[in-house]
């Protein structure tokens, strides 16, 4: 038997379970993580515009996220049973109290802004989703990381920077995209430090994974995680080159920039499905950590 066979040649680990949805879900998580973190510190620099446009991108990704999980699940009362327990050891359920209490801050401060009314409240409901934000945006990559899939499993340690820097690189991008020029310099800084996170993360993830990361480098997960690394990149340079002078080249920088982290997401997903079908992505590093084992003995 060699090192990549198993039982008739069967998968090792069973499929995720999850459907594109939750791809998307992802998505529009991290964009109204990142988006809330943008929004608070926009606000308290004085850039007031950059900050209705993140606050309210914030909000529209956590209203498309409600959704995406339902789909998902089934049905909304699926969420509700994982809020009668708070179980820290377990990311699902970090994530769903997370997210119970950063939901009603993010649309609170994105109604204060937009309306100008409850400014108090509203300041304090920014400072809570922007301290909530940052594990909204990278919970579910703890989540992927913490299962038997070994191209999830295997990159746990950098997962959480990858979702973090996409995150920023979408929201950023969105604010790019909904704010004048001369408002938007955050948002470009953020750009950079976002897509420069998001490429060296993955890249240190491919690196790292070695032959476990081929889904990374092949298929429809390979293809989708090079064309976000073109996305991603091109967004970046184009809002530093393009974006600060000319509103449509910060429109486009945006969009490029929230293709690419689309991308990203869909990769980490695909790469999920595509090394739990293949058992040698299992049971080869297993054998080789033994036979590494008794060698050492």
């Amino acid at each position: 038997m060699t090192a990549g066979d198993s039982y008739y040649g069967r998968p090792v680990v069973k499929a995720p379970v999850w459907k594109p949805a939750i791809a998307l879900y992802f998505f529009t998580g991290g964009v109204a993580g990142a988006s809330s973190v943008l929004g608070f510190a926009a606000s308290i620099t004085g850039h007031r515009r950059l900050a209705r446009s993140a606050f309210v991108a914030s909000a529209a990704g956590l209203a498309a996220s409600g959704p995406l999980l339902v789909v998902d699940l089934g049905r909304p009362s699926r969420f509700l049973n994982m809020l009668r327990v708070a179980k820290p050891t377990s990311p699902m359920s970090v994530g769903s109290w997370v997210l119970t209490a950063f939901g009603p801050a993010s649309m609170l401060a994105a109604a204060s802004v937009v309306t100008g009314r409850l400014p108090r409240m509203g300041r304090l409901a920014a400072g809570v989703a922007a301290a909530l934000g940052p594990v909204v945006a990278t919970y579910t990559a703890v989540l992927v990381a913490d299962t038997a899939i070994p191209a999830w499993h295997g990159a746990h340690r950098e997962l959480p920077f990858l979702f973090a820097g996409s995150a920023a690189a979408s929201a950023s991008g969105i604010a790019l995209a909904c704010t004048p020029v001369t408002e938007a310099g955050p948002a470009r800084r953020l750009a950079v430090l976002g897509a420069g996170l998001e490429l060296g993360a993955f890249r240190a993830m491919e690196s790292r994974l070695g032959e476990v990361g081929g889904p990374y480098r092949d298929g429809r997960a390979g293809r989708l995680a090079r064309a976000a690394e073109v996305c991603t990149g091109a967004g970046a340079a184009l809002a530093v080159l393009g974006g600060r002078r000319r509103r449509s080249a910060a429109v486009a920088a945006g969009a490029l920039l929230c293709a690419g982290s689309l991308c990203t997401r869909f990769s980490v997903f695909r790469a999920g499905f595509e090394s739990a079908a293949d058992p040698a992505a299992t049971v080869g590093p297993q054998r080789r950590r033994a036979d590494a084992s008794v060698r050492s003995a």
